[in-house]
């Protein structure tokens, strides 16, 4: 968990790369799919959406109903927007489950102040 920052910076960089240097349009802002609850150690996916094709490696995001929030402040404070998110599940009688993902609407790449930072989580 500790080396996510460094990663993220990493992984959008290079797709971000890869699928200009092959022409390919990005779609929207960078995602994170994380598989598994997150612990020290996470299975984590990082993109762009995109428009069209190319040799880039492809996924898609789970086809689901889901529920969904956003996020106003730094990253550290996302464990109580996911607690708020979990508690809404729950209270619509439905169970949550270990696929979630983030889209990082504003982040510290276009915004210095970390209280202006948005994410979508679903």
């Amino acid at each position: 968990m500790a080396a996510l920052t460094e990663f993220f910076g990493r992984a959008f960089a290079a797709v971000a790369a890869e699928t200009e240097a092959q022409n390919v349009q990005l779609a929207g802002p960078p995602f994170a799919l994380y598989r598994g609850t997150p612990t020290q150690t996470i299975d984590v996916e990082a993109g762009f959406p995109i428009a069209g094709t190319g040799n880039v490696v492809t996924s898609t995001l789970p086809e689901v109903d889901a529920f969904e929030t956003i996020h106003a402040g730094a990253y550290d404070t996302l464990n109580r927007t996911y607690a708020a998110l979990q508690e809404q599940i729950k209270a619509a009688g439905r169970t949550p489950l270990d696929t979630m993902w983030e889209y990082y609407l504003t982040g510290p790449s276009t915004e210095a102040d970390p209280l202006k930072w948005q994410t979508r989580i679903v």
